[in-house]
């Protein structure tokens, strides 16, 4: 009898562990973006959050009125989707959260200094860095 509730208890676990195997597949935001360079490091703009905006997934990024972005990216809008740029948040009383970068709807700022043009067209997808 042991054996077989000790059976039942492993099927569980391992029904339950099984999406954490498999991860979650989200939606693309876009197959390319707009940086200053190719590794989009460089900042673009520096932008004022006009709303409050709070982040759906991981890949985004909690923003409050007022407060000032860094842009890296911005991706190119395609089909339905809306327009996100990349950045990160500026200023000292947002310190917990300075550092982390991630998407935001475009139409929510405005930007109060652009540093330079985002003229370069880099693929969103993971390239395979290989030496030479």
């Amino acid at each position: 009898m042991t054996q077989r509730a000790d059976l039942v208890v492993l099927l569980l676990c391992l029904g339950l562990m099984c999406p954490l195997v498999t991860g979650i597949f989200m939606d693309k935001l876009a197959s390319k973006k707009l940086c200053a360079d190719d590794n989009c490091v460089y900042t673009i703009s520096l932008v004022r959050a006009e709303e409050d905006y709070n982040a759906p997934d991981c890949r985004f990024i909690n923003i409050k009125k007022g407060q000032l972005i860094y842009v890296y990216s911005k991706l190119v809008k395609e089909k339905d989707s809306g327009e996100f740029w990349a950045g990160s948040v500026y200023g000292e009383q947002y310190e917990d959260h300075m550092g982390t970068v991630g998407y935001f709807p475009s139409s929510l700022v405005s930007e109060q200094h652009v540093y330079q043009e985002a003229n370069k067209t880099v693929p969103t997808t993971v390239r395979n860095l290989q030496k030479p």
